[in-house]
Formats: structure tokens, C-alpha cells, sequence
């Protein structure tokens, strides 16, 4: 037995003195050009290690911790793939390693779906065979504390496995990569129904007064947790759905198909608060810490499905974890987000103008954000939404108007306009207010070649009303006869604005926006333990 003993202690000390890096540094990874490269992992406490690639050889020693890290000169983009090789007491080889551009693509659902699930599916999978593109999907993990790993491998975009990819995340990087000519490498760190807050590192929370009520909401919520009485619960709500379920077979069994009833949905476990991946910052440290320092040259974001209660609050969360990555990654990065595409909800919509919108007031965080940052975007997609769906299967046009940006502010491809009208500024001139706009590209027109519709006036009163529109060169002029004293203009100011119809040249629509500065219906909503409930269906002229 003591010999035993002995031989797993071996091992174990085996074991720990061996040379490891993250998942992050796998087969047929992408590293970053023309950037410094950092390569890091664990071996014994004192190891020399030693990292190749290329003509490039750089050494560390551990620290006390076991810990070491090593930086690559930057590189030229290659398509040739190499051999990287980390040496200590053991060697490491990873094959197949392209050097190009890296993006991390990230949010909730509309993100995370893949290719798959997006439009045109069989078409896409039969036609992909694009190896100088890959992908990293990161697995699913929520934690209370930051990790230093996570899971996941590189794969090439080949018709066995871009189905799996993210549909937005490969759609943009095929488009990169068809102009650039350069290998691309997208690492996918989404989940669906997430909030942003569960994206953000909890420093960077912590120094937000607007996250306070929420942090320590969740903190209650943790204290209160009782595991045991929850679980006691859900059995006996699991055996009350049982006894209905076994009931309504006995019924149907005897009337006809067209009369038969539904069941109902089965009850879900309860979830303790630390496990859920909606707590505050579980999905940073489970999902993004494991990858920073990997070098990369921007990120992509789909989300705000799931804070569209708290719009308000957005417009400093948002930014909040842009900054904090950049902090985290000491890197001013680039950073895009996709605005919420145009949605219905499924329901029919009010065709009064005035009714508040939580949907509008998001986008109008996501592009507030968009518009104050530097380096920073937005990809408008407020015309190829699906009123029943709130994931567009249009995931083509995503990823494209996302690369659109990337093209010309990071790789100087500036040619061609890269985004819709965005507001820029308003004036009023007697009972008209005229609105001025940023990239208006070689004009401002409508879809459909009629007037511009979908917009809203009021004044002081905060009476909205239906408005007529005009263009006037790369302004749109606004009235209406019931309003003589206007003061505000909203545009697509509703979740589903069907009618909404204005464009640049270049086919790109123009964003929601208004120059009032009432206040919004989501002011004040701070926390989704006491999130409103949903706004009433959004205006939409008849």
C-alpha cells in the first residue's frame, strides 16, 4: 500500500511539473498580425520554457506560482500553417497555426446562433470550405470567480463543421476574409437569454452607482437561497404536472385529434443563484477572463434582448463593459454591436403614436454608446427583422453590415458608406423641425421611393402625434398642421415600425432616434428583481 501511495505521488508531482497551456492554444488556432503576441501557461515552479514559432524563440521562467508567459515579435499574416512548439520538461507541438485577423464575437441568442439555424442553411453548410477561417466556440461556463481556462477547440470552416459556427460570427468573417485575403479567427463566447451585466467584470460594476441596487439585489438573493426547501418544492409542482398530465391523456383518449388538449410545459429544477448564468459577472469570469490577454483586433456584439426593461440603465452598462475589456485587455480594441433588429413580439401592434417602447429606448442605448466611444460602431438591421421571430434568420446581412465597419475603420477600406443614417442634430424653424444626419453616403432617400413615413411630433405637452416628412438633401424636414410649436421628433420609435422607410443611397437604413428629452419609460428600473413589466405594443402609423 505505501508503495502505492508513493507512485501517485509521482505521478501527481508529474503531472503538475508538465508544461500546459489554456484550450485557448490549440491545433489550428488564428494568431493576431502585426500585433505583439502573448503566449502564456503553466510548468513547474523555476521551469525554463521555451516557445518557437517561426523564426522567432523567446524563454521564461516560471514565477513562484508556476506561471509563465512569453511575447511573439508581430508577424505578417500568413496562410502557410506552422508548427508552435513550447519546451520545458515536456514539449508541446501545435499544428496547423495561421497568423491573420482575430475577432471575439459575443452577446446572447442572436449571437450564439449558428449557421445551422440562420436562412438559407443547406446552402451555406454545402458551400463552405473556407480553411483559412476558423472558429473557437467557448464552451458554456458561468463562475463566481474569474478562471484561467476554459474549454473549447479550433475548427476550420468546412461543411462538417461551420453548421456548428456562429451564424453572425462566420458571416462576418467570411466577408473579412473574401476582401482582406487573410486568415480570420473568430472566437465564439455567447449565450442565450443573457444579460449584459453577467458579461462584465465585477470591479467594473462595482464602481457603477447604477449597478449598486442590482449587485446587492443579487446578493440577497444568494443569502436567501434554501436549496433544500426549493427542490421540495419542485417535486411537489413536478407531481402536481404529472397528475395533470396523466389526466388529460385519459381525456384525450377519448376525444378527436382537432379536440385534444395540450399539456402542459413540465416544471424546471430550481437553479441556486450562484449557478445561474444570469448572475453578474459569471460569464466574464467563466467565459471571457480565460481569454484575455490572447491578442485580438476587436470584438463583435449581439445583445440587449434581455435588459430592454432597463434601457435606460444600458446606456451606462454598455459602455461599462466595453471600457472594462479594454481595461482587462489593455488594449483600446474595436468594438461593434449589432442594434436590436425590428421585432413584434409576436403581438398585434398599436397603431397610435406616444406609446412608450422599451425595445426603441434600447436601441437607443445601444447607439448612444455607439456614438460616444471611440472606436466604436453600430450595425443597423431595423429592416430585415421577423414581427413572430426574435432571431432573424437574415444572419448573412448581420455579419456583413458588421464587417462593413471593421472594413473601413480598421482596414481603411473607406470607399463606400459603412453604416445607416444616424441622428446627428435638430432645429426648429417655425412650426418645422429639420433633422440632420451622419452618414447619409451619397444621399438620403426611402425604400420604397415615397415619402419618408414612421415619424412622430410633438410639443411641449408631450402629445405625440403622426407627422409629415420631407427630404431636403441630406436633411428630413418634419411637421405637422395639429402641432404648431413642436419640440421633438422620434423616428421607428416602436419595437415592429413596418412602415419605416428611410435610407441612404447605398441601401442602408437609418436608425431610431429622437431629439426630445423626455423622460424614458425604463428611468428609474435598476434591477431585473424589479424590472416593469413589458411596455404596451409599439406605434406604428396605419
Amino acid at each position: 500500500m505505501k508503495h502505492v501511495i508513493i507512485c501517485l505521488l509521482l505521478l501527481a508531482t508529474s503531472l503538475q511539473a508538465e508544461v500546459k497551456l489554456p484550450a485557448i492554444f490549440s491545433d489550428g488556432m488564428v494568431l493576431q498580425q502585426a500585433q505583439l503576441i502573448r503566449i502564456w501557461g503553466t510548468a513547474e515552479v523555476g521551469e525554463d520554457v521555451k516557445v518557437t514559432f517561426g523564426d522567432q524563440s523567446h524563454s521564461s521562467l516560471t514565477d513562484p506560482t508556476g506561471k509563465w508567459s512569453i511575447t511573439l515579435n508581430p508577424m505578417n499574416a500568413s496562410a502557410q500553417p506552422a508548427d508552435l512548439v513550447v519546451a520545458g520538461k515536456n514539449t508541446i507541438t501545435l499544428k496547423n497555426v495561421l497568423v491573420g485577423e482575430v475577432w471575439i464575437c459575443s452577446g446572447q441568442s442572436n449571437m450564439q446562433w449558428t449557421v445551422q439555424q440562420a436562412g438559407k442553411a443547406q446552402e451555406e453548410i454545402a458551400a463552405a470550405n473556407h480553411p483559412q477561417i476558423r472558429m473557437f466556440n467557448v464552451e458554456r461556463s458561468p463562475s463566481m470567480t474569474p478562471l484561467s481556462d476554459c474549454k473549447g477547440v479550433w475548427k476550420e470552416a468546412s461543411s462538417a463543421n461551420v453548421g456548428e459556427f456562429s451564424a453572425v460570427g462566420y458571416f462576418f468573417g467570411r466577408h473579412l476574409h473574401q476582401v482582406l485575403k487573410v486568415p480570420v479567427g473568430l472566437i465564439n463566447t455567447s449565450w442565450g437569454g443573457t444579460r449584459i451585466e453577467a458579461w462584465t467584470s465585477h470591479e467594473a460594476l462595482e464602481e457603477r452607482p447604477c449597478a449598486a441596487e442590482m449587485l446587492a439585489d443579487w446578493k440577497d438573493a444568494v443569502a436567501k437561497w434554501d436549496g433544500p426547501k426549493e427542490l421540495a418544492a419542485f417535486e411537489q409542482g413536478k407531481a402536481d404536472w404529472q397528475a395533470q398530465v396523466q389526466k388529460i391523456d385519459a381525456e384525450n383518449a377519448k376525444l378527436t385529434a382537432d379536440q385534444k388538449k395540450t399539456k402542459p410545459q413540465a416544471p424546471r429544477p430550481p437553479e441556486a443563484p450562484t449557478k445561474t448564468p444570469h448572475h453578474p459577472s459569471v460569464l466574464f469570469n467563466g467565459m471571457v477572463a480565460p481569454l484575455i490577454p490572447y491578442a485580438i483586433k476587436g470584438a463583435i456584439w449581439y445583445q440587449g434582448e434581455s435588459n430592454q426593461r432597463r434601457a435606460f440603465q444600458y446606456q451606462e452598462l454598455l459602455p461599462t463593459m466595453i471600457n472594462d475589456w479594454r481595461k482587462q485587455w489593455v488594449e483600446p480594441f474595436s468594438f461593434y454591436i449589432v442594434q436590436l433588429a425590428n421585432f413584434g413580439n409576436g403581438k398585434p401592434v398599436s397603431t397610435e403614436p406616444g406609446v412608450p417602447d422599451t425595445w426603441a429606448e434600447l436601441q437607443e442605448a445601444q447607439t448612444l454608446t455607439a456614438q460616444t466611444l471611440d472606436k466604436c460602431g453600430i450595425a443597423i438591421i431595423n429592416d430585415i427583422g421577423e414581427q413572430n421571430d426574435i432571431h432573424p434568420k437574415n444572419k448573412q446581412e448581420v455579419g456583413r453590415r458588421l464587417a462593413l465597419w471593421a472594413l473601413a475603420q480598421d482596414y481603411g477600406k473607406s470607399g463606400a458608406e459603412y453604416c445607416g443614417p444616424l441622428y446627428l442634430s435638430s432645429v426648429v424653424q417655425g412650426d418645422k423641425i429639420r433633422v440632420q444626419f451622419t452618414h447619409t453616403g451619397s444621399g438620403l432617400k426611402t425604400r420604397d421611393g415615397g415619402e419618408p413615413k414612421n415619424f412622430q411630433i410633438a410639443g411641449a405637452d408631450q402629445k405625440w402625434v403622426w407627422a409629415k416628412a420631407k427630404i431636403d438633401g441630406s436633411e428630413v424636414v418634419v411637421w405637422s398642421d395639429s402641432v404648431p410649436q413642436p419640440v421633438g421628433v422620434r423616428y421607428a420609435w416602436a419595437s415592429w415600425p413596418e412602415d419605416a422607410n428611410l435610407i441612404n443611397a447605398e441601401g442602408l437604413p437609418a436608425s431610431c432616434f429622437r431629439t426630445d428629452d423626455f423622460l424614458p419609460s425604463t428611468l428609474g428600473v435598476v434591477s431585473p428583481f424589479k424590472e416593469a413589466s413589458p411596455a404596451k405594443p409599439a406605434p406604428v402609423k396605419p
